[in-house]
C-alpha cells in the first residue's frame, strides 16, 4: 500500500497536467497587478491629486478618500509581496504554496465586495456593483471555484509541494490523505 503511495506521489510529481496553468497564473499575477495597479495610484501622488482629494474644503474632498486610498495601496502591496511570494513558493515546490494560494483567493474574492462597499460612501449615487467590479467580482469567483478546490484534492498538487514539509514523530513527511485528483 505504502509502495503504491510513493509511486504515485513521483508519477505526478513536477508542474505538469493543470498545474501547468496555474504556473502560468502566478507568472502573471504580480506582472498583472502592476500593469492595472500603478497607472491608477501613481499619478495620484505624483500631482496634486492627494492634496485635492484629503484636504477639507477642497472642491473635491471627503473625509473616505484618504482611508479609501491608503486603503486600497495597502491590499495592492501586500498582494503583490504575496503574489511574488506565490511566485518563490510554486518554484521552490514549497509545501506552503496551496495554503498561501487559497489564502489569497479567499482574501481577493472577500475583499472586493468590501471595496465596493466602502467606494459607495464616496459616490452614493452610482450602484455599488457597477460592470466593472462585477466582472473582476466573477473573475475572481471562477478562479476561486476551480483552483481551491484542485488545491486541496489534486494528487499532483500533494505530490510536487513537498520541500520543507516538516517530518512526523514516526519519521514520515506528514500527508494529507484527503487529496485524490490527479
Amino acid at each position: 500500500m505504502e509502495d503504491r503511495q510513493m509511486d504515485d506521489d513521483k508519477k505526478y510529481q513536477g508542474i505538469g497536467g493543470w498545474l501547468i496553468l496555474v504556473a502560468i497564473g502566478v507568472v502573471l499575477k504580480p506582472i498583472v497587478l502592476l500593469v492595472k495597479t500603478l497607472p491608477i495610484f501613481v499619478p495620484i501622488f505624483i500631482d496634486d491629486t492627494w492634496q485635492q482629494l484629503t484636504t477639507a474644503g477642497s472642491e473635491y474632498y471627503h473625509p473616505m478618500w484618504a482611508p479609501l486610498i491608503i486603503g486600497e495601496v495597502t491590499f495592492n502591496i501586500g498582494m503583490l509581496i504575496a503574489s511574488v511570494a506565490l511566485l518563490y513558493l510554486f518554484f521552490t515546490k514549497h509545501y506552503r504554496f496551496p495554503l498561501l494560494f487559497i489564502l489569497v483567493s479567499v482574501v481577493s474574492l472577500g475583499v472586493l465586495p468590501l471595496d465596493a462597499w466602502l467606494t459607495s460612501f464616496l459616490f452614493p449615487d452610482e450602484p455599488i456593483f457597477d460592470p466593472a467590479t462585477v466582472k473582476e467580482l466573477a473573475q475572481t469567483a471562477i478562479v476561486a471555484l476551480i483552483w481551491i478546490p484542485y488545491m486541496l484534492v489534486s494528487k499532483r498538487v500533494r505530490a510536487t509541494f513537498i520541500e520543507k514539509r516538516p517530518i512526523a514523530a514516526d519519521g514520515l513527511t506528514e500527508q494529507s490523505s484527503v487529496n485524490t485528483i490527479g
